[in-house]
Parts: structure tokens; C-alpha cells; sequence
């Protein structure tokens, strides 16, 4: 393969790659966090560039194209595309106390504890907070916690309140903008026509999830079991809004982008938060309408993120039209990358898995980290299907020698394809 597009897109068909194709930053569940991209940056003599927050709840750094390349990545998200002049930043601190920058619409505001929260607009509500010695801001507001409602003509306001909408990162801060759809064509195109690399857009579409933030997690997942004519009526009402995302998202950037991104986390370490048949039932016909959609509308594949255990669900989702999966959590129940790349190699990408971030990343030493990254890429690579990352993203207490070390592993990998 001779362009970083050309490995992305043969690694999901299933084609000789070449050297293996590599992701660190496309999506904010494959990317790295603000601590560790500066502690990163201190380690490689570039402290030039800014630290950019630019998924303020994750903390993640969007990291600079010149370290992207640095390291090989092959991806890239379009949302880098948008604030993308100094003015669209202010100045902040990292709870390791090194300087960051936030989008300038994000300013939480400290407490007497030393934590930081956000409000509702009417500054009555607290939605999310910052717990003092934390690395990332936890969802506090739960609109449906007491009940579902007898109408949903006010969930579009409610799903404003809570943090992965209201403080979502780019592309998606600028959605409100009335010229928004026409930006993200132009200034896709504009990438497109400026790198080889493959295109990522991250569109959410989250099913099981919007229930857990809605309704909380407890009530959510005895909601499935004990209440499941409400869980429908709630899952049609975020479907109709999905699909007229999708509509828009297909229209604006479906013959430009390579991949779109959903999120649904369904898994635990040790299993899935539900069994096959509830995940039949009420999930798996609604993820292929929208699979269908995007298939039928657009050029682009569709990749899933899901953490934890999720094997036992993986056939019905694939049925449903996932083509590509993330983050691979290897530690969690049947998950192992032999098992993984035996059952499902064939009939899917993985998208991580390349190494343990806890465990192994954090904590490793060099050699350690070369090989088990040098492991995996031996297991997950044959016959393509398979894009190196690693379980999720960089953590903050992830040593800069260690992510140097990760991808000098796949680098002595690839050199010998």
C-alpha cells in the first residue's frame, strides 16, 4: 500500500496492507490524554506546541499532525478541521498543574474544594464535575432518573443538558452554527485534498448508552428487564433523531470520509450488560437501520466503539452491519486476542487491542511493552482486519518512554512486512 487511506481501507476489507495501519487520536476513545500528550511532548523536545483539550470531559489532547506523523498515524478525525486559530482557545491548567488550553466556549468554574463543575444555563443545575486530583469531569445531572416522562417533546433540551452533548468536542461544539453543515463539507474537503491519510467522523448514534444518561445506569439496566416497553419507546425517540443526524452527516461529508464512528458501550470486564437475546430484541434492529442508512446514503464503513466483554454480542452486531470495532479490551471476559482473531477475523476490522494501556502501558517497562505490542500485531494482523491502537486511550500516567517505545514496536513490525 502506498498511501495511509489505502492501508486504512485495505486492513476493513480484509487486503494485504503492507505495513499495518496505525491509529492515535481519530476518535476520542483511540486517542490520548491531555497529561500524557504533554508530558509526551516534554520527553520529544517539543514543547513549541500547545497542549489542545480538545474533548474537555475525556481531557484528550488533539494531538499535533507533525507528531501524527512522526509516529505514522494513518487517521485522522475531521472535527481537527474546526477551531483551528489561536482565538478559538483560552488558557487553563492540567490537574497535574502543566499548561492546556480549552476551547474557549468550555470554562468550568472552580469550587471551594478545589474541584470544578459545570452548570445549566439558569446556573441551578450542576451537570458535571471535576473531582479535585481527577482527570476528567463525571456526569452529575440525570434528567429521567425518577421515571420516564409521559412525553418526549422535551428530550431534545434534556439531551442539551447532559455533558457529552452540551461540552461534546469538535466538530460537533460548532453543530449550532447556522452555516455548520456547510463548514464541515468545506473544510473536509479542504483536508481531504491536503493529506493521504484516512478520514474519520465521530457521529455518536448511541442507543443503550443515551439510556444510561438519561435514566442512570442502575435504573437503566433493571429498565431492560423490568421495563422494556418503555425502553422501546425511548430507543424509537432517540432513533428518529440519530437518523436525522445521519441524514445530515451522509449529505454534508458521506462521499469524502472513510469511516463513521457510533458509540454504544455494552460490555463489562466480565461480560456484556446484557444477554444476546435483550441485545436482539431491543438493540440489534435499531443499530442495522442505522447501518442501513449510512451503507445505503454513504461511502463510509462503520466502525463501533464498545468497551468491555462483548464476543458473546459480536455476531448479532456484525449481522447488524458493524464492520469495524473498538477498543478491543483484551482483558475482559472471552476477549483474548487469539479468540477474538479466530471467531470474528474474518468478518470484522479491530481497531486496538494493540497493547494493555493498564497493566502493561502504564506500568511496563520498554521491553516489555515491545513484546507484547510485537505479540498482538503478530495475532491481530494476518489477512488485514486490523488497525493497531490500544485498548482505549493513553492514560494520564502513562511514561512518555513507553508511548515511544509502543510505536518503535509496531515500527520494527512493519519494517519487516
Amino acid at each position: 500500500m502506498t498511501t495511509s487511506r489505502e492501508r486504512i481501507l485495505a486492513a476493513i476489507h480484509h487486503q494485504p496492507t503492507g505495513k499495518v495501519p496505525i491509529d492515535m487520536g481519530a476518535t476520542p476513545s483511540s486517542g490520548i490524554s491531555a497529561i500524557a500528550y504533554s508530558n509526551l511532548l516534554k520527553h520529544l523536545g517539543r514543547t513549541d506546541l500547545p497542549v489542545l483539550v480538545y474533548d474537555v470531559v475525556q481531557q484528550l489532547a488533539q494531538p499535533d499532525l507533525s507528531i501524527l506523523d512522526q509516529f505514522g498515524i494513518d487517521v485522522l478525525d475531521i472535527g481537527r478541521t474546526f477551531n483551528d486559530q489561536p482565538s478559538d482557545w483560552i488558557p487553563t491548567t492540567l490537574a497535574n498543574g502543566a499548561p492546556a488550553f480549552y476551547p474557549k466556549w468550555f470554562k468550568p468554574e472552580l469550587q471551594a474544594d478545589g474541584s470544578y463543575v459545570t452548570y445549566d444555563d439558569d446556573g441551578k443545575r450542576i451537570l458535571s464535575r471535576m473531582p479535585v486530583g481527577a482527570t476528567f469531569f463525571d456526569q452529575t445531572y440525570f434528567p429521567y432518573v425518577d421515571g420516564y416522562p409521559d412525553s418526549y417533546d422535551d428530550l431534545d433540551a434534556e439531551m442539551g443538558r447532559i455533558m457529552w452533548a452540551r461540552d461534546a468536542h469538535s466538530p460537533w461544539d460548532h453543530a449550532g452554527e447556522d452555516d455548520f453543515w456547510i463548514q464541515l463539507r468545506e473544510r473536509t474537503l479542504k483536508l481531504r485534498q491536503s493529506t493521504d491519510k484516512a478520514l474519520l467522523v465521530v457521529c455518536g448514534c448511541n442507543l443503550f448508552e443515551w439510556g444510561t444518561f438519561l435514566r442512570r445506569m442502575d435504573n437503566f439496566l433493571m429498565d431492560l428487564m423490568c421495563d422494556p416497553e418503555n425502553v422501546e419507546k425511548l430507543l424509537d425517540q432517540l432513533l428518529v433523531r440519530h437518523l436525522k443526524t445521519l441524514e445530515k452527516v451522509c449529505n454534508a461529508v458521506g462521499d469524502i470520509v472513510d469511516i463513521i464512528r457510533f458509540g454504544d458501550d455494552l460490555g463489562m470486564s466480565s461480560g456484556p450488560f446484557m444477554d444476546a437475546d435483550t441485545y436482539r430484541e431491543l438493540f440489534k434492529p435499531r443499530h442495522k437501520i442505522l447501518c442501513d442508512y449510512v451503507k445505503t446514503h454513504s461511502k463510509m464503513h462503520t466502525y463501533i466503539h464498545s468497551c468491555g466483554s462483548i464476543s458473546l454480542l459480536m455476531p448479532d452486531m456484525i449481522e447488524a452491519g458493524i464492520e469495524i470495532f473498538n477498543p478491543v479490551q483484551t482483558n475482559a471476559y472471552l476477549m483474548q486476542p487469539d479468540y477474538l482473531k479466530k471467531e470474528f477475523g474474518a468478518k470484522c476490522c479491530f481497531w486496538g487491542g494493540g497493547i494493555e494501556t493498564v497493566g502493561t502501558l502504564n506500568v511496563g517497562s520498554p521491553e516489555q511493552i515491545r513484546k507484547q505490542v510485537l505479540e498482538r500485531l503478530e495475532i491481530f494482523s494476518p489477512g488485514g482486519g486490523f488497525v493497531f491502537n490500544t485498548v482505549h486511550n493513553i492514560l494520564p500516567d502513562v511514561p512518555p518512554e513507553n508511548i515511544v517505545a509502543m510505536f518503535d514496536a509496531v515500527k520494527e513490525f512493519n519494517a519487516k512486512r
